[in-house]
């Protein structure tokens, strides 16, 4: 397939010598021709030398690059980029656990995919375009997943209504595009939880915290633990896996509530050490007392964007203070920002400004960040974004 040309101005390469998968639009001379939106396009520097490959869009991101090579993007070029992937999941281990079946297959940027993310629940992926080149790719993406995992995947769900960008009117619904299974139940290090991919946030589950909830486990013996956030329940039923004495799950969302309560049941029927709260944070931390020793504050993104920062960072600064004043002396806090906007070194400002407003002495135990399944192409620092500390407080 002949592919438009897309001409950069002078010095506008140099980004990409670096590998840098992303082209502004600022950076873009003149195009040969009008390229619709996910259409893939080559690009040449203002030497009219080749440099990458990458799927156009309208935005100031213009073009995210899929290859440096000058190759065609076609079924075998999807087979290439998914084998490598689920061969880096098979050699970390998280894809050969007979006690975890899930999983992140692609990670964007981090597997070289920009725009592209798959989750692994059981026998489903479910598969999501963050940009209009990976959506219009969807099914090529889909039947070279079912080749590369044949006999793993047998379901694909295709759950991208609320990731694509809401301009591009592309009238996507969600749903399966291969197979179809009722079952949603998946396992994580031996505790099973219910997937919400039809209408749960992100592909159903929050993946990105397995590493971080096991080491919980291993804090909450004996423990008073307080999961903010909680949507689906997932830190709640690792500290009742660990032994602690009472856990309190809470969240805004009442469905989220139902979904914590069932992922409890799941794994401890009728264990009454958990209760689960429909309630908006602030106030429950407002009228809480000081029962927990064990506090776990995961809020969703407080800023998508750099102009929503300073709010974020408040945000950030508000949660920490109410938790570092209700916390037990000798408690443990872990908490975390999902915020790409916002860098370690925000997030740390703002919870230490927090931890120096308690008038608590607090110590650092982990730094916490993304798991191995959620790489961060070495290229672009930009996919580094879960940031958490686990802290001790006299």
């Amino acid at each position: 397939m002949k592919y438009l040309n897309v001409h950069l101005k002078a010095g506008k390469e140099e980004s990409l010598k670096r590998f840098h998968p992303w082209i502004f639009s600022g950076a873009i001379h003149h195009i040969e021709g009008e390229p619709e939106e996910g259409e893939v396009v080559r690009v040449l520097t203002s030497k009219n030398e080749f440099i990458a490959v990458g799927h156009f869009q309208i935005g100031s991101i213009a073009v995210r690059v899929l290859s440096f090579a000058d190759e065609p993007i076609d079924a075998a070029f999807w087979h290439r980029r998914l084998s490598v992937a689920y061969e880096m999941r098979r050699a970390i281990g998280v894809a050969t656990r007979a006690d975890n079946n899930t999983y992140r297959l692609v990670h964007g940027e981090g597997d070289n995919l920009p725009g592209l993310v798959i989750d692994v629940y059981g026998k489903t992926a479910v598969l999501q375009a963050h940009s209009v080149g990976m959506h219009v790719c969807r099914m090529q993406i889909a039947q070279a997943l079912a080749e590369v995992m044949q006999g793993v995947i047998e379901n694909i769900y295709y759950k991208s209504e609320t990731t694509l960008p809401y301009k591009a009117d592309l009238g996507q619904e969600n749903g399966f595009i291969v197979g179809g299974s009722p079952d949603n139940v998946a396992t994580e290090y031996g505790l099973k939880f219910h997937v919400d991919w039809l209408k749960g946030q992100k592909t159903g589950f929050f993946v990105d915290q397995r590493e971080n909830r096991s080491l919980l486990e291993r804090y909450a013996q004996g423990r008073s633990v307080l999961n903010m956030f909680c949507y689906t329940g997932g830190f709640s039923f690792y500290a009742m896996r660990g032994g602690a004495k009472l856990v309190h799950s809470v969240d805004s969302s009442a469905k989220a509530i139902d979904l914590t309560n069932r992922n409890v049941e799941l794994n401890f029927p009728g264990d009454p050490r958990h209760t689960a709260y429909a309630e908006d944070a602030f106030k429950y931390l407002d009228r809480m007392g000081d029962q927990y020793d064990l506090i776990i504050l995961d809020p969703p993104a407080f800023a998508k964007h750099k102009d929503a920062l300073r709010n974020a960072l408040q945000g950030y600064r508000k949660l920490n203070a109410k938790a570092f004043e209700k916390i037990k002396p000798g408690g443990i806090l872990f908490t975390f920002s999902c915020s790409q906007v916002v860098t370690k070194d925000h997030f740390r400002t703002a919870v230490f400004t927090a931890a120096a407003m308690s008038g608590r002495r607090v110590r650092i135990l982990h730094q916490l960040t993304q798991p191995a399944d959620h790489p961060v192409n070495i290229y672009h620092p930009e996919g580094e974004y879960l940031k958490g500390l686990v802290l001790y407080v006299e």
